[in-house]
């Protein structure tokens, strides 16, 4: 009876309690239909599962073969008319460079068929000189600016990549992350890396020499200032340091469109009172990476350029940081690799040829290649923020500099009157 009592109660039970436990059984089965579904389809996708911050800055690159840009700005033709604007089609290989292959490849030990990209195939105009070896300085110079550093040791030099046309930007940056004025006493370079703008507009060139008359901070070379050939800017920049500001300690490569809080990076980073580092590089860590083979994609990378299935860790090229010693030695590995249009990655591939391993910044969130919300306690505690408009970037560098020493105690009190406004609000409503 005692069992009958406790396991035989559902004769008893009422319509109502009858239904809802039929409701909840169904509930139930659908949830699980839906979670079989959902697995279904993810597995037959080619996505990533990253980290929330990453969706409003999609990444470049896809992990196993992962994530593929919602944003499909070109396929293999256009890239490849691209290229063969600039680049025509490769040389054969002299006999004799078959020793930097064998450097190359002998260099990069664990690296998953990472030799097979290393081997040099003249793939740029103007670039493969005798044995398929690049030559040093491949373009002309069409603005320099040897003497930036003549009688001088700048502690830090940023290198920015921009295109022709961004004016407003450049004169941003100088207004804000950029000025003379942010690095404390401290000795800095500001230049601004261009090419030639695509439709070789004479009025441009004539404002961009003006601008460079007026500020001299720019650097450009004859080469065509396109997304493909943005580690051919890159390079221009590295081999500018090497060449002209060899004793600087620290180099900075970012972009245009990035918020730099440079005092966070000269002093909580780079530290200028403890001895420059050696072959230091460091940003946000790429690691595990593979390969984007969806051709309708803008990060596309042909097979035939690059066979292996992982990059090597690379950080992202919205900004890092070296020390002034590997400017020359990045720039030098880079004449015995083959050119990728992935700017990022190349330098990545150029550093594992060295044997140099990327660092992690001191916390994850320092670097960051996509847009994080403004707050002055937020932002006085990173180093980049990416997609800023330049009367964005003027906005919250002044808020931030407003705000300086009591960031994190001004947000507190803005976000508590924030509340009160909103309950007084409410309260009225009522």
């Amino acid at each position: 009876m005692q069992w009958r009592r406790r396991h035989c109660c559902l004769i008893k039970m009422t319509w109502n309690v009858k239904r809802s436990l039929f409701r909840s059984h169904v509930a139930g089965l659908l949830s699980l239909a839906s979670l079989v579904g959902v697995v279904v389809l993810f597995s037959h996708q080619d996505w990533l599962l990253g980290r929330s911050g990453r969706r409003e800055n999609p990444v470049a690159y896809t992990v196993r073969g992962g994530f593929r840009s919602q944003k499909s700005e070109t396929n293999q033709s256009a890239l490849r008319g691209i290229w063969k604007d600039s680049l025509p089609m490769p040389p054969k290989m002299a006999a004799n460079s078959s020793s930097h292959q064998a450097e190359a490849g002998g260099s990069l030990q664990g690296v998953t068929g990472l030799e097979n990209s290393l081997s040099a195939n003249g793939s740029l105009n103007g670039e493969s000189g005798p044995g398929g070896r690049f030559i040093a300085q491949p373009f002309r110079y069409i603005i320099n600016e040897p003497d930036k550093c003549l009688d001088r040791k700048p502690f830090l030099v940023l290198l920015i990549a921009a295109e022709p046309g961004q004016t407003d930007a450049r004169n941003a940056i100088r207004q804000t992350w950029g000025n003379d004025s942010v690095a404390s006493g401290l000795d800095f370079v500001r230049l601004f890396l261009l090419g030639l703008g695509k439709n070789r507009n004479s009025y441009q060139q004539r404002s961009i020499e003006e601008e460079s008359r007026q500020h001299h901070d720019i650097i450009q070379q004859e080469y065509m200032d396109t997304y493909y050939n943005l580690t051919i800017k890159t390079l221009m920049g590295m081999n500018w340091v090497a060449t002209h500001c060899p004793h600087t300690a620290y180099v900075m490569k970012t972009d245009s469109d990035m918020f730099v809080n440079t005092d966070y990076l000269v002093h909580k980073l780079l530290k200028p009172d403890l001895p420059p580092k050696q072959n230091y590089f460091t940003g946000y860590l790429m690691r595990g990476y593979a390969p984007n083979r969806n051709k309708d994609s803008k990060w596309y990378m042909p097979p035939e350029l690059y066979p292996s299935e992982r990059y090597p860790v690379f950080c992202s090229g919205t900004g890092y940081v070296f020390s002034g010693d590997l400017a020359q030695k990045i720039y030098r590995a880079s004449l015995s690799i083959r050119r990728l249009h992935l700017e990022d990655v190349y330098v990545g591939i150029c550093l594992a040829k060295l044997r140099i391993d990327p660092v992690p910044p001191p916390n994850e969130f320092v670097f960051n290649h996509w847009r994080v919300s403004y707050s002055s306690c937020k932002y006085s505690h990173l180093i980049t923020s990416h997609q800023f408009q330049p009367n964005e970037l003027i906005k919250y560098w002044n808020h931030l500099q407003s705000n300086k020493h009591n960031a994190c105690v001004n947000a507190a009190k803005e976000k508590a009157g924030r509340y009160r406004h909103r309950k007084l609000h409410w309260m009225v409503g009522q």
